[in-house]
């Protein structure tokens, strides 16, 4: 059974960014998106218009310093490998709690429609949020262009605006 991460919040995010289950590489360097062919962390520095830095601390902070707080639906899961279609016997994170404990955050955006998918199986949707489904920053989700990608992820900015 693997575990996924606590989650990245501070009392002032307004906004939640949902993933599935860290994969195979980011569990082994214990970081979120830890993949290099992830592209993550690049899409959040470009949108912020920040110098891209492999610094976890510092990818981190500019995730608070922006109210952008990270987790993932699923608290444990099995899974061989790092795809999200071999995930089985999935158990939820808490969400309703970290809700309670966040009572600022007013935004959730699914990294991918998978973690959409288990979010309403496990989770089901509460009418004080606004929800939003962008494209998997995988690289295996070659569908779509890294600059499309980028623009449709550019929703977090405005909202935040």
């Amino acid at each position: 059974m693997k575990a996924a991460f606590a989650p990245i919040a501070s009392k002032i995010s307004t906004v939640l960014i949902l993933g599935t289950m860290p994969g195979e590489r980011s569990i082994k360097l214990n970081q979120y998106y830890g993949h290099k062919g992830n592209q993550f962390w690049r899409l959040m520095f470009d949108i912020f218009e920040q110098p891209f830095t492999d610094d976890y601390a510092d990818r981190i902070a500019l995730l608070t310093k922006n109210k952008i707080a990270l987790w993932d639906v699923l608290s444990h899961c099995e899974r061989e490998g790092s795809a999200d279609s071999k995930i089985k016997n999935e158990i939820p994170n808490n969400l309703k709690l970290f809700y309670r404990k966040h009572p600022t955050i007013k935004h959730v955006f699914f990294a991918s429609k998978e973690a959409e998918k288990l979010y309403k199986k496990h989770v089901g949707q509460f009418n004080k949020h606004a929800y939003y489904v962008l494209p998997s920053p995988s690289g295996a989700n070659a569908s779509k262009t890294y600059s499309v990608k980028l623009n449709e992820w550019r929703v977090i900015l405005r909202i935040l605006a």
